[in-house]
This record gives structure tokens, C-alpha cells and sequence, in this order.
């Protein structure tokens, strides 16, 4: 089988988990492309994770990169295909058969409990990407900083990133 059409079927079956978008993913993502496959070593994906963040545009353009890095242009577009078009289409061909149930006590349990999935599944990849990036005490002191502030005043997000970027530069991090 090529690369390209394996790199399709992975990222194929990772879209049908992708609740919380891409980001959601980052663990699974990870395990497929490091350590079952080791097509990429763990800073290489850790630094198209910071590129794809640092871009505008959806999330998803980790996928993209990730496929890039993998097989080029062909990988680029298989990885992003297999990302978006299963779900979508799955999502197309059921959406009337879904708001046909509306208000039906299984819906709103289904639709409630995706919430928590979504929340789980991103912390799980900034874990993930943290302990790749080799966090130590002061970048994890940074964290708890940042999240303090941001849940604590209303200052832009922005700041903080800046704030962080210049501690970096300064070599404290």
C-alpha cells in the first residue's frame, strides 16, 4: 500500500473521532504518525503543531502540514481530505434524519455529553504537546501564570502571548 493512501485511511478513520476539531486529536494524531508509523520524530511534531497555531486559519491545518512533512504535496492533500470529507459527508447524509429527533431525551443526552468529550480531548493534546516540548518548572509556572491572569481579568490574550514570547527571548523559559 502507499504511503499516501495509508496516510489517507489514518486520518480517514481519525475524522470520525474529531469531536472538538483537529486540535482534539493531537494524542491519537501523535500515536498514528510517531509512534506507530514514525513517520515524524516528536519535536517534528511538535514544531508543525506550533506553525499550524502560529498560522491564521483553522485548525486543521496541522493536518496539512503533518501530510506535507510526510509524503509532500500528494501527503498535504490526502491527510486533509481524509480529515474533512468523511465526517462531512457522513454529517450531510444524516443531519435531517438528526433534527427530525429534536427534543428527544437521547439527542439532548448525546448533544451534552459531546461538551465534556470535546474539553477532555484538547487538554489532552496541550498535555501532550507540553511534556513534547519538555516543559520544565518555569514554562509550567508560565502556564499557571497565564491561566490565572486570563481567568482572573479581562486582558486581551494577546499580552499574555506576548508577555510569554518576551520571556522566552529573555531565556527565562
Amino acid at each position: 500500500m502507499s504511503l499516501v493512501v495509508e496516510l489517507f485511511l489514518e486520518f480517514a478513520l481519525l475524522s470520525f473521532v474529531a469531536f472538538g476539531g483537529a486540535t482534539a486529536l493531537l494524542p491519537e494524531m501523535h500515536r498514528v504518525v510517531v509512534d506507530n508509523h514514525h513517520w515524524l520524530d516528536d519535536a517534528t511534531f511538535t514544531h508543525l503543531y506550533a506553525i499550524a497555531q502560529a498560522a491564521p486559519g483553522p485548525n486543521v491545518l496541522v493536518v496539512t502540514l503533518i501530510g506535507w512533512e510526510i509524503a509532500g504535496l500528494l501527503g498535504a492533500l490526502a491527510a486533509t481530505l481524509a480529515m474533512c470529507l468523511p465526517m462531512s459527508v457522513l454529517i450531510y447524509l444524516l443531519i435531517d434524519r438528526w433534527e427530525g429527533f429534536a427534543g428527544r431525551r437521547w439527542q439532548k443526552a448525546i448533544s451534552l455529553g459531546v461538551a465534556p468529550l470535546a474539553v477532555g480531548l484538547v487538554f489532552s493534546g496541550a498535555t501532550l504537546i507540553a511534556q513534547a516540548a519538555g516543559f520544565g518548572r518555569a514554562a509550567w509556572g508560565l502556564v499557571a501564570v497565564s491561566v490565572a491572569v486570563n481567568l482572573r481579568s479581562k486582558l486581551h490574550p494577546l499580552w499574555l502571548i506576548g508577555a510569554g514570547a518576551l520571556i522566552g527571548l529573555l531565556g527565562w523559559v
